[in-house]
């Protein structure tokens, strides 16, 4: 933030924008905040202090009459704003999955903003939708899967996992877009199926579809969280002798809380059987196929009909980007495609207009900030970084092994690490209590963020590496953190 004013008309004009003078001052500040910030994150508590409410009251409660320069917002930043900030770019930030903006990323959002382009038709920015083709099929080459995929940039993997449903509701054949779902005698119960490790956006998107929650069927995982092949088979005859109607399966590849990898090969030849949809959630997992050693764990994708990968959790790209790929965009593009006459244009059957393929007319040009990433660091860069998080992960493994009263609670697949406080003779009841206790003594100190999960019915504590700025330091730190907690709250012996 500037330490001085900047220079700033006494009123900002009535009309117009503001001088480009006035912009440049402060974009100059904000980029050297930015910079210096990346630089220094330690500086800052990791989870945000403020309680519900303090920065709405630190508001005014009504707008501005007269236009305020850009160097009072900037000191308002600072003051009122940050202090309500979670860092997820804090390089011991260990919570969720961790994101982290990078410099190219950044450098593309700014200049995305600049542009302020539209990419609804071709025609409104061609370079919007040519260089998202671009550079999407360059992440299907570095993920070393095969040809033929069409890929779309969206926010979240929810608004992606919600278009591959879509996509498998439409091309089972029923003509929901046409006639709906209500009272239709002629329609079954369509079905989805995935693991019971599987994310809540699938829950979301079968009830945004009209699919009904309870036709979302949770097959059981087995000792390594993935998803059993045979529970899904018996599960699906099950439901079709009983009338309904399979539609898709949803494996993952890196589950939310514990990135266990599904037997996607083995769940595509089950749902081929019933000409099912496979939509494979790789929303976290995706990217470490980028590392060649780690590429078996996309093994099957290719012969799936979409999948989702999150460039905005692992690949250093600022939120929000999400890539779907899909092997039918024609089904895609039936769900969603309408032509007003106003959106007409005379290239309309030589070129992909990207609103075809989903719910969202307009479009942000996200591409580029993943196209300056993918360039920054390479193939190599990419897949020594995710590679490095990986080694860390395993290394904090090792100290949670090895130390007495600590234990493991799921296999180390990629980056994250599951695990909890165990001390001799306490219940199930009094380890969650002790390790909730915990999580929340550390997270409360600021230097280290972690959240938890439950496995099985075990409160467990998850430690995901992610962040393109975290070294070892951080990782020692996060453990010396959690052993000076459990050391307070350990009750007396």
């Amino acid at each position: 933030m500037p330490e001085r004013p900047l220079t700033a008309p006494a009123e900002s004009p009535r009309t117009g924008d503001l001088p480009a003078d006035e912009f440049r001052a402060a974009a100059h500040a904000a980029v050297d905040w930015i910079a210096d910030y990346l630089e220094n994150a330690v500086r800052y508590p990791v989870r945000s202090r403020v309680r519900p409410d303090d920065i709405r009251e630190a508001l005014p409660t009504a707008p501005p009459t007269r236009g305020e320069p850009l160097d009072a917002m900037l000191r308002d930043f600072h003051a009122t704003i940050l202090p309500g900030i979670t860092h997820w770019n804090h390089p011991a930030f260990f919570a969720y999955f961790a994101n982290s903006g990078s410099y190219p990323g950044i450098l593309g959002e700014l200049l995305a903003a600049g542009l302020n382009a539209n990419g609804m038709l071709w025609v409104t920015s061609p370079a919007v939708t040519e260089l998202e083709q671009v550079t999407l099929d360059w992440l299907r080459q570095l993920m070393g899967l095969g040809d033929g995929w069409f890929g779309e940039i969206t926010d979240t993997a929810s608004m992606s996992t919600f278009y591959a449903l879509a996509a498998a509701r439409e091309r089972a054949g029923f003509d929901v877009r046409g006639r709906g779902m209500a009272a239709r005698d002629d329609l079954p119960r369509l079905r989805v199926y995935c693991s019971e490790h599987a994310h809540s956006s699938i829950d979301k998107a079968v009830i945004a579809l009209g699919l009904g929650h309870e036709n979302l069927v949770r097959i059981p995982a087995d000792a390594q969280f993935r998803l059993r092949p045979e529970a899904l088979e018996a599960a699906m005859a099950a439901d079709v002798a009983a009338g309904y109607a399979p539609i898709a399966v949803v494996p993952c590849v890196g589950t939310t809380s514990i990135t266990s990898i599904d037997p996607v090969r083995e769940v595509v030849r089950i749902a081929r059987r019933h000409h099912c949809w496979v939509h494979v959630d790789a929303a976290y997992g995706g990217v470490a196929a980028i590392v060649p050693e780690l590429r078996y764990l996309m093994d099957g994708v290719d012969g799936a009909d979409s999948f989702v990968v999150n460039p905005h959790k692992w690949l250093f790209t600022p939120m929000d980007c999400s890539v779907l790929y899909t092997r039918d965009p024609q089904s895609l593009k039936q769900a969603f495609a309408l032509l007003p006459e106003y959106l007409v244009t005379r290239m309309q059957d030589e070129a992909i207009n990207l609103m075809d393929y989903g719910i969202q007319l307009g479009r942000r040009f996200r591409s580029l900030k993943l196209w300056m990433v993918l360039r920054a660091y390479g193939a190599d860069g990419l897949a020594e970084r995710i590679r490095q998080h990986c080694e860390l992960a395993r290394e904090f493994a090792g100290m949670v092994h090895f130390e007495g009263g600590w234990e493991l609670t799921a296999p180390v697949t990629l980056s994250l690490v599951c695990f909890r406080y165990v001390p001799p003779g306490a219940t199930e009841a009094e380890i969650a209590a002790l390790n909730a206790a915990i999580m929340e003594q550390v997270n409360a100190r600021g230097r280290v963020y972690l959240s938890h999960t439950k496995l099985d019915g075990r409160y467990t504590l998850r430690l995901a590496i992610g962040n393109i700025r975290t070294e070892r330091t951080h990782i020692e730190l996060a453990w010396r953190e959690l052993r000076d907690a459990a050391a307070s709250v350990r009750p007396a012996a």
